[in-house]
């Protein structure tokens, strides 16, 4: 009976962490399934404006970082992440019910509505940059090491299921264009987003009282370097090579699995004359693919507590087999091979996102969670937005300027992604999370070292020395 009991608060523990990604993924596809449809189509903003509006919160990643600092150090009624995630949580879905209007305007013409807009985008980016660093320090605090990859694999599960069905909700609410049916739904926000984060994070967190506040607060400046938010990660980075090496981990197989994402669709219809129907089941296919396997990988981890390493260096590799597939499937023109690929290059890049999202979670100190894992959300930004502008660039410097053919190109392109998922996975075998935490100590250790002799410095030339 014990045994039941205690695995199912293990479920209810593990579906109330996942229960903020509701929120994330339905401003997610808000932005990219709607947003970016209605103002580029219904009304004719300039899509590269709404591009660079969109991919804003990539760049804004930093506040990772320097939240995650700041709450480290700075609980709010002794909790360092809930009030953090709340606060972020009401920011960012408010910004959602001036979007309609703002949207409006721009299509009218109005120069200061695109000033707003980019306002709204740049407070949405910062609230989703503290959202995601106090949800994962947040996770990475109160799930045992052992459990996190199945934690990790139904937390992101549901983060695209939320997509999904965020965008049947926008397709019954809003078949047709108007303004007041996009305000209507956009009026939904506050309430998805706020009611989720209440439900998955409210009593999940331990209260720190009294001197275990001091203590905490002690502990986060001693396991970290001195100075500002920036400037402490970039210390962490070149004092700890294993810090070092899994960032350029993290940022090298964000960019090479996403170099695809905006140029996957015009792959079909240019190689192969595909339609509109058929290259959106492209999406479909891959993201089948990635659910599938964080699902089975989740499951098998959780039973036979498999290494976190081994598990993203199989995603990398499978998923480099897949990207493999593709350029051929480009170079030779076969069609047939371009749903199989997807699917298999999705399933082991499932198998990548619960590995590398639990050495994450191993990669960070006491007491220093929330700078650690805004250093990692800073890499896997980073490397979105890095491959959605090479991406791009690739596709107008080759295909574009008629430097190589289309299905060249693509086989170009798709072989640069292989690479880089090979070299991904050279990095992370030579990365050991029980390495990261020895050089942690040894740098604790130096500072502790230098506070001391900074102390006897200031003590002479006082005159105490004397």
């Amino acid at each position: 009976m014990n045994m039941i009991i205690r695995i199912l608060r293990g479920v209810v523990k593990t579906l109330r962490l996942s229960i903020p990604k509701l929120g994330v993924g339905w401003m997610f596809a808000l932005l990219t399934i709607n947003f970016n449809r209605i103002t580029i189509v219904e009304l004719s903003v300039p899509a590269v404006t709404v591009a660079i509006m969109l991919a804003l919160h990539y760049y804004l990643s930093p506040f990772q970082v320097i939240s995650g600092r700041f709450a480290d150090r700075h609980p709010i009624f002794g909790l360092r992440r809930t009030p953090y995630l709340i606060i972020a949580s009401v920011v960012a879905s408010l910004v959602f019910l001036a979007l309609p209007a703002t949207a409006q305007a721009m299509g009218e013409g109005i120069a200061l509505a695109y000033l707003f807009g980019f306002g709204l985008l740049f407070i949405y980016g910062v609230s989703i940059a503290v959202m995601g660093d106090s949800h994962h320090s947040l996770i990475a605090e109160v799930v045992e090491p052992k459990d996190r990859s199945t934690v990790i694999s139904v937390v992101w599960t549901l983060s695209i299921l939320s997509a999904i069905i965020a965008a049947g909700v926008m397709g019954a609410r809003m078949p047709e264009y108007s303004p007041e049916a996009m305000q209507s739904l956009y009026n939904l926000t506050p309430f998805v987003v706020i009611g989720s984060t209440l439900i998955g994070v409210l009593g999940m967190e331990k209260r720190l009282k009294g001197e275990e506040i001091a203590l905490a607060i002690e502990k986060a400046e001693s396991v970290a370097p001195t100075g500002n938010p920036i400037k402490a990660a970039i210390g962490v980075l070149k004092e700890n090579k294993q810090a070092s090496g899994f960032f350029a981990f993290v940022f090298i197989s964000i960019f090479s699995i996403f170099l695809q994402d905006i140029i996957l669709e015009p792959f079909g219809a240019e190689v192969f004359g595909m339609n509109v129907e058929e290259t959106s089941r492209f999406q479909q296919s891959w993201g089948g693919g990635v659910l599938i396997g964080m699902l089975l990988i989740g499951v098998i981890a959780g039973v036979f507590k498999f290494n976190k390493r081994y598990i993203a260096i199989v995603g990398c590799v499978g998923t480099a087999l897949g990207y493999a597939a593709l350029a051929m499937a480009a170079l030779t023109t076969t069609q047939a091979w371009v749903t199989p690929a997807l699917v298999f290059m999705g399933f082991f890049t499932g198998f990548f996102n619960v590995g590398a999202l639990s050495m994450m979670m191993d990669m960070t100190v006491e007491g220093a969670t929330g700078l650690y894992m805004g250093l990692w959300g800073m890499a896997q930004a980073f490397g979105n937005g890095s491959s959605a502008i090479v991406g791009g660039a690739l596709h107008t410097g080759l295909i574009g300027s008629g430097l190589l053919a289309g299905e060249t190109a693509y086989f170009v392109i798709f072989g640069i992604e292989a690479v880089g998922m090979i070299v991904a996975s050279v990095l992370v075998v030579n990365l050991s999370v029980s390495a990261f935490h020895d050089l942690v100590a040894v740098g604790q250790n130096k500072r502790k070292r230098n506070l001391t002799l900074d102390d006897a410095v200031i003590a002479m030339d006082s005159g105490f020395g004397a």
